[in-house]
C-alpha cells in the first residue's frame, strides 16, 4: 500500500485528537497536516502543524494544502446556544467551503466527515441540528473527491 499524506482538523477535540493519534501511529501514513487556530504544541516527525485563525479563508495556505490523500474533517461545534444562522455556518459553510478548497488542490483525495448520532439524511425532520448535519453529509457527497465519508460517532 502507497504511504498516505493526510490531513485532521479539529485535532484540538476529542474525536480530533484520538483521530491524530491513530494517524501519528499508523505505518501507512506518510504525513500528517492539521489545521488549529491555535497550536496543539506537540511534535512528532510525521506532523506538521498550520496555525491559521480564519478557515472562511484558506488562501494564504493554499500552498500546503497540495499532495494530500485523505481528509479527516473533525472540526465542529454543538447547536446548543446557538443561533440557527450560527449552527448552519459552522458546520454546512464552513465544512463546505474547506472541503471544496481541497477537492479543487487535490483530484485524488478521499474526505471522511464527522457528522452526529441521528442525522437526517432526509433533511426534513424535527431537528434542526440533524437536518443541517443530513445537508452537509448531501452536499459533500456531490464534491468531486474520489470516496466521501460521513461518520456517525454514537454515545453510550
Amino acid at each position: 500500500m502507497p504511504q498516505l499524506n493526510v490531513i485532521i482538523t479539529g485535532a484540538t477535540g476529542m474525536v480530533g485528537e484520538g483521530v491524530l493519534h491513530e494517524c501519528l501511529l499508523h505505518p501507512d501514513i506518510a504525513s500528517v497536516l492539521i489545521i488549529n487556530r491555535k497550536s496543539l504544541g506537540l511534535t512528532h516527525p510525521k506532523l506538521k502543524e498550520i496555525v491559521h485563525a480564519d478557515f472562511f479563508d484558506l488562501s494564504p495556505i493554499e500552498h500546503a494544502l497540495q499532495g494530500l490523500d485523505a481528509c479527516f474533517f473533525c472540526l465542529g461545534v454543538s447547536s446548543i446556544g446557538l443561533s440557527a444562522d450560527d449552527y448552519y455556518r459552522f458546520t454546512h459553510t464552513l465544512t463546505l467551503h474547506v472541503a471544496g478548497t481541497l477537492s479543487r488542490l487535490n483530484t485524488n483525495m478521499s474526505f471522511s466527515y464527522v457528522s452526529g448520532k441521528g442525522t437526517d439524511g432526509t433533511e426534513k425532520g424535527n431537528s434542526r441540528w440533524a437536518r443541517v448535519k443530513g445537508k452537509t453529509e448531501n452536499d459533500l457527497a456531490q464534491l468531486p473527491f474520489r470516496r466521501v465519508f460521513a461518520v456517525r460517532p454514537i454515545r453510550n
